[in-house]
């Protein structure tokens, strides 16, 4: 997301665009992980509310629906990406930015990184699947803190709540985030492929639906190449080679 002047405050074109290129590395064999961030000192400031003062007084309902559907194509092209999605944070998460980090299938936030569901502030709902996400990731009475005070909270606190797996220093959290999108991408690729459908899958599915799917995932992994290297490794006593 670069847009550092408005700390990558979001644009009509970066949903669309990021959408786009998340679903060209979703068919891309010769990727294996994805990670996103904002330029500059911040990942992102969510909606740019100048803009939406101006969308107020002088576009219809129907332009600030059209850019939130926009904004959900990012959220869902971030969701339904065959790779891991890995965001680095650094600065500020707030509003459509935290949505856009909660997103994403793992977190690697700068030590002094704050994040903010920021929308009650300024007499607004999230979007972007915030609650969503924070509804089934949390207690409700913490999904409720945080969505309802809009108080900035320290990627320390998320860690701890489980919404972000590693803390980095300050300035390195896409370094290591690159470093663990590495190891992914030199992994089972299509397993985890697999993985992260059935993880995404399961938010929705009802029980028997879901034992379902893993079987036919499942059988289908047996019978392929990563499967097929993977045991033969472990049955050899060497390490696996998934890409030659």
């Amino acid at each position: 997301m670069n847009n550092p002047a408005q700390r990558n405050a979001l644009r009509p074109d970066f949903s669309r665009t990021l959408a786009r290129e998340l679903r060209l590395a979703s068919d891309d064999d010769a990727i294996g992980a994805v990670v996103l961030s904002g330029a500059g000192p911040h990942f992102c400031a969510g909606g740019d509310l100048r803009t939406l003062h101006e969308m107020r007084r002088e576009q219809p309902r129907q332009a600030l629906f059209e850019r939130i559907t926009n904004l959900n194509e990012f959220i869902r092209a971030i969701r339904q990406c065959a790779k891991p999605v890995i965001a680095a944070v650094e600065g500020h998460a707030a509003g459509a930015g935290f949505s856009i980090a909660l997103a994403c299938d793992l977190m690697v936030a700068a030590e002094e990184a704050q994040f903010t569901m920021a929308y009650v502030k300024v007499g607004l709902n999230p979007d972007g699947n915030g609650t969503f996400s924070l509804a089934r990731a949390l207690p409700p009475q913490l999904a409720a803190e945080l969505a309802m005070t809009g108080a900035a909270v320290a990627a320390r606190r998320l860690a701890d709540l489980g919404l972000v797996n590693r803390i980095a220093p300050t300035g390195k959290a896409m370094a290591e985030a690159l470093d663990w999108a590495a190891q992914l991408a030199n992994g089972a690729t299509q397993a985890i492929g697999r993985i992260k459908r059935e993880l995404v899958e399961a938010q929705t599915n009802d029980y028997n639906r879901h034992l379902d799917l893993e079987r036919a995932m499942f059988v289908d992994a047996l019978f392929g190449d990563e499967a097929g290297e993977g045991i033969g490794a472990f049955l050899e006593k060497r390490r696996a080679q998934f890409h030659r």
